[in-house]
């Protein structure tokens, strides 16, 4: 698998190095060759499923799609059936988990969102693709203890999880494990707690301190899992420092730490649940979403980082941009209120398309359709907070087409949809899923998004 498809990986090191705090004394290296039903507009149209991607485009379309680490996720391996050309923007704010035990512990930018994505990306196609795919997946337990036993068990190279995983790929993937083991230790005076903990979080960490890049984290992790070389998985922010994400409710409360705002727990490392049955509401609706740091001074306050420029090179040449499914304010939302994004967005002339969620959450409770809309819109223009540096534009030069799941909870308010500007609402089979409710069918998503583009490439063409 690594000479065939990657080129011939060569690792050179000294395996006494590894466990020595002076480990970063190796290298490695890649070789490669180079009908519709009316509602009351006559746009809003009923999208069909189908077993095919019925669609007029010819070539791949490129697309950028923002999105958390989870809901998307479901309509990913649909998606490479209509193209691979795609970049994933994630934020790198998220603060729950094991990814939260990683910030604490050892600081940096939040990867627990960007590892998922990657995962899911990775290739499937051979036995040994999902070995690998197998061990970055897994998660231990969540007894501490038993965690902390079977962590040991994968450093040391004794877990039956490396079965299948050959020797270049074993000693590249182990390399970074150690190495982040090696980081723990250096840090005596804090207590790292391994209960449910990702593989594939602590392989990314690792990978981020020895490089002391997340982009070089993000190549090394897209290389080992086989990631097509067309899809891009970026983070909105291209950082080594930690960032907290923070909002501002219309009341004046201020909440700090994206678990806070989505789904606050009871400092547990249990998996979590964002269905509004399961926390308390919030006081009154969010206003803004807005980045915190420590760096410099003592406390949190709030910082205005810099886009990662990668992402505005996408935005500026994709055939079409797509908000997708998920939490609004905390996975969405922190990467459009960054400067430079809603400025390319609003020039372009391409489908601005909005995956509209099935169910509400505590971050949206009460939302119809075009509250949506105007939340993306005041996050782009940096309406609130960035007063100095805000756009005044209007929503349909941010959104100019709803994909809406069929039965869905959140309203579809046709008018208020209208006065925006917006025209063009397709709803997309779904079905309901026991955990969160109303989503799309993955296939008739697809489906109705190549239409949607293929419609824009033909005229383009024409």
């Amino acid at each position: 698998m690594a000479d065939t498809v990657l080129g011939p990986l060569i690792i050179k090191a000294n395996p006494l190095l590894l466990h020595s705090p002076n480990f970063p004394f190796f290298f490695f290296s890649f070789n490669s060759n180079p009908k519709s039903k009316s509602l009351s507009m006559a746009a809003s149209r009923q999208c069909p499923c189908s077993t095919t991607i019925s669609s007029p485009i010819r070539t791949q379309p490129s697309l950028l799609v923002f999105s958390g680490g989870t809901a998307f996720n479901g309509v990913v391996e649909e998606l490479k059936k209509l193209t691979t050309r795609v970049a994933h923007v994630l934020p790198v704010s998220d603060d729950g988990g094991s990814t939260a035990e990683i910030v604490r512990v050892l600081g940096g930018p939040a990867v627990g969102d960007i590892r998922s994505r990657c995962l899911r990306l990775s290739d499937q196609s051979t036995a040994e693709a999902l070995a690998v795919r197998r061990l970055l997946g897994h998660r231990l337990p969540l007894d501490a203890p038993q965690a902390k036993s079977e962590w040991y068990d994968i450093v040391e190279e004794e877990h039956a999880l490396w079965t299948g995983v050959s020797r270049p790929y074993r000693e590249t993937i182990r390399a970074f494990l150690v190495y982040f083991q090696n980081e723990i230790l250096r840090r005596p005076n804090e207590s790292f707690c391994f209960s449910n903990g990702s593989i594939g979080n602590f392989f990314f960490a690792g990978a981020r301190i020895f490089f002391q890049s997340l982009d070089a984290a993000i190549f090394l992790f897209s290389r080992v899992s086989e990631i097509p070389p067309e899809s891009l998985v970026l983070p909105v922010i291209s950082t080594n420092d930690r960032l907290t994400l923070g909002c501002e409710l219309w009341d004046g409360t201020v909440i700090r730490g994206q678990n806070e705002i989505s789904h606050p727990a009871s400092g547990t490392m249990l998996p979590v649940n964002k269905g509004c049955a399961s926390v308390p509401a919030l006081s009154s609706r969010i206003k803004r979403v807005f980045y915190m740091s420590s760096e410099g001074g003592n406390s949190l306050h709030e910082v205005f980082p810099t886009v990662n420029s990668s992402v505005l090179d996408q935005l500026s040449n994709v055939d079409c941009i797509v908000y997708a499914m998920g939490s609004l304010f905390t996975s969405i939302c922190p990467s459009l209120v960054l400067r430079g994004i809603g400025e390319i967005i609003s020039s372009r002339s391409c489908p601005k398309v909005l995956l509209l969620n099935g169910t509400h959450d505590r971050e949206t409770s009460g939302f119809s359709a075009s509250c949506f809309v105007t939340a993306i819109t005041d996050a782009l223009s940096r309406k609130y907070g960035d007063t100095h540096n805000c756009l005044e534009n209007s929503p349909n030069q941010y959104i100019n087409t709803l994909l809406v799941p069929k039965e869905g909870e959140i309203p579809i308010d046709i008018p208020c949809l209208t006065s925006q500007g917006i025209f063009d609402v397709i709803f997309v089979d779904s079905f309901r899923d026991p955990k969160v409710g109303i989503i799309f069918n993955p296939e008739s998503l697809i489906n109705a998004l190549a239409n949607v583009v293929g419609r824009h490439m033909s005229a383009n063409v024409m």
